[in-house]
């Protein structure tokens, strides 16, 4: 006896099912490749707590790195209120308590799932080194506070330190020989090592010191001037040297403190690099607690003091030049105060107080030395009153911007020997392709080749063809299954 009609669509649908469902099976196992998906975003924080202020910047990088070096962009800049940490040697909790609104804007623009995994680091540059030569318990107290406050929070924290100058000067070639792409970009879909680069030079001027750093053209005669590095599988080698005490700040403290010794007997002090007619009355004390500054006997440190400026350029650098010792040089390969210094090669980037500086008198476009030259003085030579109508809201900086402009040009070119037909060689900028200059992003490129790479995660896709044909197939199956079940529970026998 053959079978019914029902039992007949019944076998149908099912063999259906069966053939479709084996398809869909066949393309899932047999025609699917495997795929690598990118592996998850890095983060990491530095606090860069400098002389005169603090910043905090947030960096990111693909987990796979690029020959043990991570690819990293800055994703975040926070400047922390207030003054620099070695400002709170008198309350070490302050300087703690000031960093948490920037790391609170950090944490929440990083995913909560990466927090605990954050590297996070504080470096300290030349305001700490001071403070650490001149009161070393206090140094050790803020570094403590800070540390407290940074460990208390949900990252990975690497320490508070003290950064070395030589570190502080590397750092920042780093950092801006990568931004312009010299020392990684990308081309044809994969990043690789640049083949006509031009390596560049650093500039960099703090509140309390000075770095130079770059590769010169000959080979670099004292070692401890040598920073060797690995980046992205390229070996460097570079000069770098960094000055104590030579920081606008301290220059500006320095130069006030000379030119109140040499009028001791009176309480009065003619300063040729503020402008004519600028009076004010300052207290002597502040200036002589820097250990930048040597103390006489004859002083008495409780007076206050009058200054008048004179706005005198040609006296201002003079007095400038006695803070330099030049005569200590005796050959072309050194730059002051007996420092080896190879000559300075290449293009260089000036940065930090290099750029504010200029940019406040209008002198960041390449402009030649004899433009320059004339516009600091021309501009010191302006009387106060018409300088503070010219320029409202900006009284806090205003008088030192005079000594500042010359204080540069004495150092670049009397300094670091740069020359007139070199001149050209700098640039003054304070960020370089959307990211500032400085040395915490150099550290971070440093840090990630510390940190474990991940490998990417593996997974098994189809194309696009054979995913759609799978999905037909899937529903296909289904309504064969849905078929079969409906003819047996409501097809009525025959």
């Amino acid at each position: 006896m053959g079978l019914s009609r029902k039992e007949r669509v019944f076998v149908a649908l099912l063999g259906i099912a069966a053939a479709s469902g084996l398809t869909m099976l066949l393309l899932i196992l047999v025609k699917a490749t495997n795929v690598f998906l990118p592996a998850d975003t890095k983060f990491g924080i530095v606090f860069d707590a400098g002389s005169s202020h603090t910043s905090l910047f947030v960096y990111q990088w693909p987990a796979n790195k690029e020959k043990d070096t991570g690819v990293v962009s800055q994703t975040l800049a926070c400047q922390i209120e207030g003054p620099g940490i070695s400002s709170y040697a008198s309350d070490p909790t302050q300087a703690g308590e000031s960093l948490k609104s920037c790391l609170e804007e950090a944490l929440a623009l990083i995913p909560r799932t990466q927090h605990q995994e954050t590297p996070t680091f504080l470096g300290a540059t030349a305001g700490m080194r001071l403070l650490s030569q001149k009161n070393s318990s206090q140094a050790r107290d803020i570094l403590a506070a800070v540390s407290l406050t940074l460990s208390k929070s949900p990252v990975d924290f690497w320490g508070a330190e003290i950064l070395a100058g030589q570190d502080e000067g590397a750092f920042g070639w780093i950092t801006i020989n990568y931004v312009l792409g010299m020392l990684l970009k990308y081309s044809s879909g994969q990043w690789i090592l640049p083949e006509d680069r031009m390596l560049v030079g650093a500039l960099d001027l703090g509140g309390a010191s000075t770095q130079i750093s770059f590769v010169p053209q000959g080979p670099i005669l004292n070692q401890s001037s040598q920073v060797t590095f690995r980046l992205y599988g390229a070996n460097y080698s570079i000069y770098t040297h960094s000055y104590l005490c030579f920081g606008r700040d301290q220059v500006l403290i320095r130069l006030l403190a000379e030119l109140a010794q040499q009028n001791s007997s009176e309480p009065r002090v003619q300063h040729p690099c503020y402008h004519n007619g600028y009076q004010a009355t300052l207290s002597l004390a502040p200036v002589y607690e820097s250990p930048c500054v040597h103390t006489t006997d004859s002083l008495n440190f409780t007076q206050n003091l009058t200054v008048e400026g004179t706005g005198n350029p040609r006296d201002c650098v003079a007095a400038l030049r006695n803070l330099f010792n030049f005569s200590s040089c005796k050959d072309q390969d050194c730059a002051f105060n007996g420092v080896y210094q190879p000559p300075v090669y290449g293009q260089f980037y000036a940065f930090s107080n290099f750029y504010y500086t200029f940019h406040f008198l209008n002198l960041t476009s390449r402009q030649p030395l004899n433009i320059v030259n004339d516009t600091v003085w021309k501009f010191c030579q302006t009387p106060w009153k018409l300088v503070e109508a010219s320029y409202p809201g900006q009284e806090r900086w205003l008088r030192d911007y005079c000594a500042s402009g010359l204080y540069i040009l004495v150092l670049l070119l009397e300094g670091y020997k740069f020359s007139e037909e070199t001149w050209p060689n700098i640039q003054f900028q304070k960020q370089a392709g959307g990211m500032d200059i400085g040395w915490t992003l150099g550290y971070m490129l440093n840090l990630t080749g510390m940190i474990p790479a991940e490998a990417p995660t593996q997974w098994r896709a189809q194309s696009y063809s054979i995913w759609t044909a799978g999905v037909v197939f899937a529903v296909l199956t289904l309504v064969a299954i849905i078929g079969a079940a409906a003819v047996q529970l409501f097809w009525t026998q025959d």
